[in-house]
């Protein structure tokens, strides 16, 4: 007979985390795809998919195109985050035991949605940018060097310390959760919090490239939702980032040799 393993979590006992993360990145994906949200507006000149359109969209409508953003920004972040996650989630729910089935359900409720939240709140952070330095126009003057500087940023953050230590917790949780783990509801909320934010120091990067090629760009969420992923789940994920980082530099050079000829 085989016995469960402490610290290590059986996929038998926990299907039902694993189908309800997959199945809401898979109907995120599936509203984005769709078009099924609204647009935060509309700009003269400017499809959803060009650098900095979505951001100069919403700017231009107020508070009501800043709220369709997040909420747009808010689907998209579960769409690429929520199936790299689902190893998080279920090693969650396995320090869990000896909690009813109600208590189970609640806490890992609030973990993931306030991890889908902290993501949702990083949306801010584009409309800054966009605000103090247009990315729609930046990019009709010179898209190789808005590019190129765009790039050797991610080549920088890639080969970073404390990227390599985002990545670490991002690819291990269990030791994190072990350590700052809280009990009850509010336990959940804050641990969760906790490490949303190490996720976002692990990924801000390659997500500030996207706003740059497009937020809307649905190859290049497609591209970026795998590369996150590897990084996160297989054995050199860790390889693959240092890798990126180094394309990265090749590519930056390559567009700021263009930018000055």
């Amino acid at each position: 007979m085989r016995t469960s393993v402490p610290g290590r979590f059986d996929p038998r006992r926990l299907p039902a985390v694993a189908l309800v993360t997959y199945g809401a990145a898979l109907l995120a994906w599936v509203a984005v795809v769709s078009r099924w949200l609204p647009m935060p507006g509309s700009a003269p000149g400017l499809r959803m998919s060009d650098p900095g359109a979505p951001e100069a969209m919403a700017l231009s409508n107020g508070l009501v195109g800043i709220g369709l953003y997040l909420a747009m920004w808010g689907v998209m972040m579960v769409a690429m985050m929520y199936p790299s996650s689902v190893p998080l989630f279920r090693m969650y729910y396995k320090t869990l035991d000896g909690t009813t089935s109600a208590g189970k359900g609640a806490r890992v409720a609030a973990f993931m949605a306030t991890y889908a939240l902290v993501w949702t709140a990083t949306g801010v952070v584009p409309l800054l940018v966009n605000h103090v330095l247009p990315i729609a126009a930046v990019a009709g003057e010179n898209r190789s060097l808005l590019f190129g500087v765009t790039l050797a940023l991610l080549a920088v953050y890639q080969l970073s310390p404390y990227k390599r230590r985002c990545l670490n917790y991002c690819r291990t949780p269990l030791g994190f959760l072990m350590e700052y783990h809280e009990p009850g509801v509010r336990g959940a909320a804050r641990t969760s919090l906790r490490f949303a934010v190490f996720c976002v120091g692990c990924c801000w990067a390659l997500f500030a490239v996207m706003v740059v090629v497009g937020s809307m760009n649905l190859l290049w969420m497609a591209v970026l939702t795998v590369v996150l992923s590897l990084e996160r789940v297989v054995g050199w994920g860790d390889r693959l980032a240092t890798g990126v980082g180094v394309a990265a530099g090749v590519g930056s050079g390559a567009f700021l040799l263009l930018a000055v000829l």
